[in-house]
């Protein structure tokens, strides 16, 4: 039986301050050999005659037979990580004149335990729980504007006929994954809120949300990645085909695709590709068999603890390697832009402001971040440093959505054009016929990908990179 679907809210505090004592993983091992002791020792005495509260283990202390009308005290728990400053200790029940343990208010046998609390390690306990929950809501914050601020960044996206391009395909995915990722994580905390309160409630409704929560954030990885691949490629090849590697990115976000027919065939084809995912993609391949472990090796509470450090690396692998090729992926890149600036001969202070602004706007699209949190590692360090690297984390992916989404679509200058235009069409009464695309000339293709406008002069103005393909 799952020890934390039966375990009062007390173990659960003993096993939260035994992170600072020694690991829970021990604490708990020593909790279950207390209970073999007692379950042996309450099996092995003699029974008491006449009327008596039962002998038992409140999953605290051990209590043997207590006659009507008593207060019994045994000593203080010896799992306990604090067990060495409350040696003196005792716990108190007491057995009424019926011959049954006294129940508090809430139908719970009463018990007195007072003596056995670490005063000290409670006030750190509250202090923990009050800076977590800070935490919390600093994430829900997060991801709540990147929520808006995505959908909103996809409604111009596909609005816009003028914005369907290959570039544009990817960002819409990209933005979608992020839209995906902070759903999914803010259903999951309501779910596990209403499922900490007392009430009727399932876990596996909680267990798949995590399952889906892990497809989620996995799913954002991938187009990161794919992001990244994209504009590699983009600077590195010459004659280069971004409507090509589509499929293969779509099955490393999503699933593998196939093309779809247009729902009206008097319809000229759509820009972006009428591609749709309909088998699982690489995320499937990491998240289904951590679920399957999970469930049969660390099947405890909701899954929101990750005890099992080798259950959890199944997850976190293919997460820290696209993190490690993104990284990779980000140096190429910065390099081949000092080239490209330093090719233009502008001035040295304006090629160390571009240069910079073109690496800041790299940083958030490709997750380049991640790689700080990586070396350090989850759960490293103690104190302040692991709180302080738990809300730096917490901040930077949970504003990463939002941005994405202002740097490649906001300030896009392209996109401010279209909305221009479309505002005055909608003043002006006038029609918004979708029109033809226009093309840019064939010789600056590959100059617009990355700064997505035509070549201009080393004074004229312009945000690298975080421009449109189109």
């Amino acid at each position: 039986m799952d020890h934390r679907a039966v375990a009062p809210p007390l173990l659960s505090r003993v096993l939260r301050g035994a992170e600072e004592e020694r690991s829970a993983q021990a604490t708990l091992a020593a909790w279950r050999e207390y209970r073999h002791a007692c379950e042996l020792r309450l099996r092995l005495d003699p029974p008491v005659p006449g009327p008596v509260c039962n002998r038992s283990f409140d999953m605290y202390a051990c209590w043997g037979d207590a006659a009507p009308n008593s207060t019994v005290t045994v000593p203080c728990p010896w799992y306990l990580p604090w067990h060495h400053r409350v040696q003196g200790g005792v716990v108190a029940r007491r057995c009424g004149p019926d011959g049954r343990w006294v129940t508090d208010e809430t139908g719970r046998p009463w018990r007195d335990h007072s003596q056995c609390e670490d005063l000290a390690q409670e006030q750190l306990l509250q202090r923990h729980a009050w800076l977590l929950e800070q935490f919390r809501l600093l994430y829900t914050v997060g991801y709540s504007l990147s929520l808006i601020a995505l959908l909103l960044a996809l409604l111009l996206l596909l609005l816009f006929r003028r914005l369907h391009c290959t570039r544009n395909f990817i960002h819409a995915n990209l933005f979608l994954s992020f839209v995906l990722r902070a759903g999914a994580i803010l259903t999951r905390d309501a779910l596990l809120q209403r499922h900490l309160r007392p009430g009727p409630g399932h876990p596996l409704q909680l267990l798949g949300q995590q399952a889906l929560t892990q497809y989620c954030v996995g799913a954002n990885y991938g187009w990161l990645l794919a992001e990244g691949l994209f504009l590699h490629k983009l600077l590195v090849l010459a004659a280069f085909s971004g409507e090509r590697c589509l499929p293969a990115f779509l099955l490393l976000g999503w699933g593998e695709p196939v093309p779809v027919s247009p729902l009206c065939p008097h319809v000229p084809p759509h820009p972006l590709p009428n591609l749709v995912p309909i088998s699982p993609g690489a995320p499937v391949l990491f998240v289904v068999p951590w679920v399957v472990v999970r469930y049969l090796y660390e099947n405890e509470g909701c899954w929101e603890r990750n005890e099992k450090a080798a259950v959890w690396w199944i997850i976190r692998c293919p997460i820290l390697m696209a993190v490690a090729v993104n990284f990779v992926v980000f140096v190429r890149i910065v390099r081949i832009l000092v080239a490209k600036v330093r090719a233009h001969q502008v001035s040295r202070g304006d090629t160390r402001v571009r240069l910079a602004r073109s690496t800041l706007t790299l940083i958030p699209l490709l997750g380049v971040h991640e790689v700080a949190f990586a070396l350090v590692g989850e759960g490293q360090g103690g104190g302040t440093l692991r709180l302080v690297q738990l809300c730096l984390q917490l901040l930077l992916s949970s504003s990463q959505g939002l941005i994405v989404s202002v740097l490649y679509c906001f300030v896009n200058k392209e996109v401010q054009a279209e909305v221009r235009r479309g505002w005055q069409r909608c003043r002006l009464g006038a029609p918004c016929p979708p029109g033809p695309r226009r093309a840019p000339p064939r010789g600056t293709r590959r100059y617009m990908a990355v700064g997505g406008q035509h070549p201009a002069p080393p004074h004229a103005g312009g945000h690298p990179i975080a421009e449109s393909c189109c």
